[in-house]
């Protein structure tokens, strides 16, 4: 298991575009993710969840990634958050 903490740096959180984003590149993985948000652990495979938990800019969270590519998901998706999940 791998955890780290990510600053979200879109400009408009993860909303619907971003979620899709994270929420895409998180299923390409057999490895279990959750996004831990205060008191909150949000499953990334899914878009409703990740948009629901109204994650907003600059705000930091947990990534936890567990399975057998944790290491390869870790840094995809620590990639894709850092560059802005689409967003400029």
């Amino acid at each position: 298991m791998l955890s780290r903490k990510i600053t979200i740096k879109n400009p408009s959180g993860l909303h619907l575009r971003p979620a899709g984003v994270l929420s895409q590149t998180a299923m390409k993985f057999k490895s279990d993710i959750i996004i831990e948000y205060g008191e909150k652990k949000i499953v990334a495979k899914s878009v409703l969840n990740v948009m629901a938990a109204g994650i907003k800019s600059g705000t930091e969270v947990n990534l936890i990634v567990d399975g057998e590519d944790e290491e390869e998901a870790m840094n995809t998706l620590v990639e894709a958050i850092e560059s802005g999940l689409g967003e400029k």
